[in-house]
């Protein structure tokens, strides 16, 4: 005699991702009366918040704005943004007792730490009901009247089905590319993925001069096309690393050279033109102004490390100027291992900038790093997670 299984669990929505977004979009629609079941593979909640900004988690950017975001459809972003703003997230911590700081301009951080900013997302989706359910491997998703969901932990039916599992950055802690399988599944198009907020490697052979410099960081400005950030940067064993590379290496394009500025604030074509006549070793001088490790390679590289009366003036032009737009290529980068972001994603033009709905897949949304909306480095992209969370929430109880 065959055992008969207890009939699917209905849901109003089934959020798969229990991160950023997929918490924020669960705890609205469900503060909304919607009946919610957030699953997730991971045993632990939300690992992409636990290990954010070092562990302080830095949930937001004060004066995050849509041209701080990277994407085909560059004005997508607007309306969520403009409806949840990093006011309203700050304001979600203060009823909650915690507190932050802002760190480097605009940049928030949580002063009790990335658990904080969890726990917090947790309470909220519990007091509004939530279902959880993870860990939890989702093995196949039908589509007739409502979604069917085939798990691991059983079938669940929902009338909404949001995919909020992510990119493809940090596989170490659980990213795959479901999300983009979703898409495809129900012909929805992913625009091309690359690894964003990453560092930059270089050719071997062409690096080899450099790598000695492993461990010197200073700040610069590096360009790409119309592309420019200013912050630290640091020097690798394989190439280059730091806030303005990691900046910079979203916008990059295989082939494409960078231009390093290496002295943002000083005119050394003046001061070479000021020092005409010193006996003081290239090197020397340009340790004045460069980390000593790097004035070093570069007086003994770039030119010859001799006293400045002995170089020509056309010479120390020259290298003024090298050390102002310093040229240089990348061969590649570190990868999704190294990424904390995935640029591009489920293709925006498929999908209501209001909703986060697909326009010819009814019930069907996609939140969060899926989408191709990648931020820029600073907060931006959890301001992003938690504005597409709530915007599709917000679409999920108004149904």
């Amino acid at each position: 005699m065959k055992t008969k299984l207890p009939a699917p669990e209905r849901f109003d929505a089934m959020i798969i991702g229990a991160g950023a977004a997929g918490m924020m979009c669960a705890l609205i629609a469900a503060q909304g009366g919607r009946s919610v079941l957030l699953l997730d593979q991971a045993r632990q909640l939300a690992e992409k918040i636990r290990i954010s900004g070092g562990g302080r988690c830095n949930f937001t950017h004060l004066h995050a704005s849509p041209q701080n975001y990277l994407s085909h459809n560059p004005d997508f972003c607007r309306s969520a943004l403009a409806r949840y703003t990093p006011q309203h997230f700050i304001a979600l911590l203060e009823r909650h007792g915690l507190h932050y700081h802002e760190k480097t301009a605009g940049q928030l951080f949580c002063d009790e730490g990335s658990e904080a900013i969890i726990a917090l997302l947790k309470a909220e989706c519990d007091a509004a009901g939530v279902r959880w359910c993870m860990p939890c491997t989702v093995t196949r998703i039908t589509r007739d009247e409502m979604f069917r969901v085939v798990t691991t932990r059983g079938e669940y039916h929902a009338a909404a089905l949001v995919i909020a599992s992510g990119g493809l950055s940090i596989p170490k802690i659980g990213a795959t590319p479901f999300g983009y399988q979703v898409a495809n599944q129900f012909e929805v198009p992913v625009t091309p993925l690359k690894p964003g907020l990453v560092p930059l490697t270089f050719a071997p052979q062409e690096w080899e001069r450099y790598a000695a410099l492993a461990g010197v960081s200073l700040e610069a400005v590096v360009s790409c096309g119309r592309q420019r950030f200013r912050g630290d940067l640091l020097f690798t064993h394989r190439g280059l690393s730091g806030p303005a590379i990691l900046q910079i290496s979203s916008y990059w394009e295989q082939g494409h050279p960078l231009s390093i500025d290496l002295l943002p604030d000083t005119d050394l074509s003046g001061l070479f033109v000021a020092q005409r006549g010193s006996r003081m070793l290239l090197g020397n001088f340009l340790a004045q102004y460069l980390p000593k490790r790097l004035a070093e390679i570069v007086a003994t590289q770039w030119l010859e490390n001799k006293p400045l009366d002995q170089l020509a003036g056309k010479a120390l032009r020259a290298l003024a100027d090298r050390l102002k737009d310093w040229r240089i290529t990348p061969s590649g980068t570190l990868g999704y291992s190294k990424a904390e972001v995935t640029c591009g994603g489920v293709d925006t033009r498929a999908l209501s900038s209001k909703t986060m709905a697909c326009n010819d897949v009814p019930g069907l949304y996609f939140i969060g790093e899926v989408v191709d909306v990648t931020g820029q480095l600073g907060g931006y992209n959890f301001q992003w997670a938690w504005a597409s969370g709530h915007a599709a929430g917000i679409a999920i109880r108004g149904k």
